[in-house]
């Protein structure tokens, strides 16, 4: 096909879709036609394609680069792609009323559209998401989600040249600010013509509701504060958060920490992240109950974890609240030598929590993850961090998905990986150097059943055994028994004066 043809095709399944009626489809098919430079059109009777709109998008910006509309760069391509989908999306206004008259019906409703819009709109890259190598691996916490994240995709040397070129902007501050709506991008900052963002009430703030570009899990969505600002777990956070599920409950919440090391890659704009999934932390059983004085309607449990997790539950938002705070309050200032847990070095914290909220059974329920992000000569990147023997697979900082059980591991694993597979099976391979002595280790372990067919489930495996590692080194309280005498010492300091 030619790019008229292109775009009628564009066109038509924008229709099937239903961003567009069928009378918006001169309007449409005008405005994609000067975006690439078209003035006049042959009217072809289209037929119904098996081709999906991303599929559609990416030959069309192939066909731009041919006829020289765009230069062969992905900051460009990208810029474009947003541009064109941006002629099939309502303005704001109408998306954030359309949401709202769904909402009155029901808040699965509204979340079903605007994901819809995200998805056919082609903000959420569905195409790119679909590379992700994805799997469960059973373990005794239950089973652990595995992603190879191959979804982002890698910037070429003439897109790196021309970043380097490229004058710096301080517009938007960040990629989660609400000037991102709307805002064309540019070579060192991402299109987002076809972006649209809905706002929430939350605490009698004005936060933000969008989804991930690139989804990690089901309905994976942002919610984030108008005001570009650092993010803080206190109080607050902690009232938003069953705020955000008491107008959503079929979605969780959750938030990174808000210290370095322990928290996400971006702290410098409050911010949380949601879903309608269900985390294998979710699910994961209980080891024991306790009290905590003054919060007698709340029950309190340790829950069967890598991670050190406590959970509330109640029916009383303002209550869980008042609970989440008291025991915040109380891991700031709690040190434990034994344990490794110190609050301060000199002026400088290292105490925080990880706080997820959902709905269960007409309750709610909070999780507290105890996080701790000191560092230490024998640690350099985090004492709570991935040691240094599971790096090769997990270096980076473990934050609020990876928390609830789900890796989202490195694109370079895809091909590492396939390499640690034939050196196990003794073939001629280009293995990192880094995975040799992991790689021995599982030839002896697996010498009688390593083979041809069952080689990706033996490598695919130890790694989700080498992420539950990452989760226990990433945990405060160990599961041994120095680790729960530990976490008892500190549930007794939760009822000290």
């Amino acid at each position: 096909m030619d790019l008229q043809e292109k775009i009628e095709a564009l066109v038509h399944k924008a229709i099937e879709g239903k961003l567009i009626e069928k009378e918006d489809e001169i309007y449409c098919t005008n405005q994609v036609m000067d975006l690439l430079g078209l003035k006049d059109i042959e009217k072809k009777d289209i037929k119904s394609t098996e081709e999906t709109i991303p599929d559609i998008l990416e030959e069309l910006l192939d066909l731009a680069v041919e006829n020289n509309i765009i230069e062969d760069l992905s900051s460009e391509k990208d810029i474009l792609e947003a541009k064109i989908m941006n002629c099939f999306i309502s303005k704001p206004s109408e998306v954030i009323r359309t949401f709202y008259k769904k909402y009155d019906e029901s808040p699965v409703k509204a979340t079903n559209y605007f994901y819809e819009l995200s998805r056919n709109s082609n903000y959420i890259q569905t195409k790119r998401i679909a590379k992700n190598i994805s799997y469960k691996v059973g373990t005794e916490y239950g089973d652990l989600d595995i992603t190879i994240n191959l979804s982002k995709p890698e910037k070429n040397p003439k897109d790196i040249a021309k970043a380097k070129e490229a004058k710096s902007t301080n517009y938007p501050k960040c990629l989660l600010c609400v000037e991102n709506e709307g805002y064309v991008g540019r070579i060192n900052h991402p299109a987002r013509s076809n972006h649209r963002i809905i706002p929430i009430n939350l605490a009698e703030e004005e936060w933000y509701l969008q989804y991930s570009p690139y989804l990690y899990y089901n309905e994976h969505c942002i919610v984030l504060c108008k005001e570009h600002r650092d993010m803080k777990i206190d109080k607050a956070m902690f009232e938003r958060l069953l705020k955000f599920i008491e107008k959503f409950p079929h979605y969780f919440i959750g938030s990174n920490a808000d210290l370095p090391i322990v928290g996400g890659s971006i702290l410098t704009h409050d911010h949380c992240q949601g879903g309608n999934y269900e985390f294998p932390m979710a699910i994961a059983g209980e080891d024991y109950e306790f009290k905590v004085e003054g919060f007698h309607d709340i029950k309190f449990s340790v829950v069967k974890w890598p991670m050190s997790v406590i959970r509330l539950r109640g029916e009383n938002i303002t209550t869980i609240v008042e609970a989440a705070d008291h025991i915040l309050n109380k891991w700031r200032s709690y040190s434990d030598e034994t344990s490794g847990v110190l609050a301060f070095t000199d002026n400088t914290p290292h105490n925080t929590i990880t706080p997820i909220a959902r709905r269960r059974n007409n309750m709610y329920e909070m999780d507290l993850v105890l996080r701790n992000n000191r560092t230490s000569d024998e640690h350099p990147l985090g004492i709570f961090h991935p040691h240094e023997d599971v790096q090769h697979i997990k270096k980076e900082n473990i934050g609020l998905i990876e928390v609830m059980g789900l890796a989202v591991l490195p694109a370079r694993l895809k091909v590492e990986l396939k390499e640690v597979e034939k050196y196990i099976l003794g073939e001629e391979n280009s293995i990192a150097e880094y995975h040799v002595k992991w790689a021995d280790e599982l030839k002896i372990k697996y010498a009688s059943e390593a083979a041809a067919e069952t080689i990706e489930d033996i490598v695919r495996k130890e790694t989700g055994y080498k992420f539950l590692r990452v989760l226990k080194d990433a945990g405060v309280f160990k599961r041994d028994e120095a680790g729960k005498a530990g976490f008892e010492r500190f549930i007794e300091y939760l009822n000290c004066k």
